[in-house]
């Protein structure tokens, strides 16, 4: 699976709340620190394996771990209509 974020669907910066928020049509969500290091991460090209490895090498933790998280937070997003496998 390579995720993807759904048309209309776009990480920003918001700097008048120095917060990063993920703006969708009529909606927005505003990520936590580890869903944010996901989503600088979610560019199109980067399957999920190798966006866990890269958070897996980034913090030293279980690749098994991080695999797990990752894949759930995905998923979330993709049944927000946020992000498209």
């Amino acid at each position: 699976m390579t995720p993807r974020f759904a048309p209309g669907v776009r990480l920003h910066h918001d700097k008048a709340r120095e917060r990063w928020v993920v703006m969708a049509p009529e909606r927005m969500f505003v990520p936590d620190e580890t869903a944010l290091e996901v989503l600088r991460l979610v560019d199109g090209a980067r399957d999920v394996d190798a966006i866990v490895d890269a958070l897996a090498a980034r913090f030293e933790a279980p690749r098994d771990v991080i695999a797990a998280d990752v894949l759930a937070m995905l998923d979330d997003l993709i049944a927000r209509g946020a992000l498209l496998a």
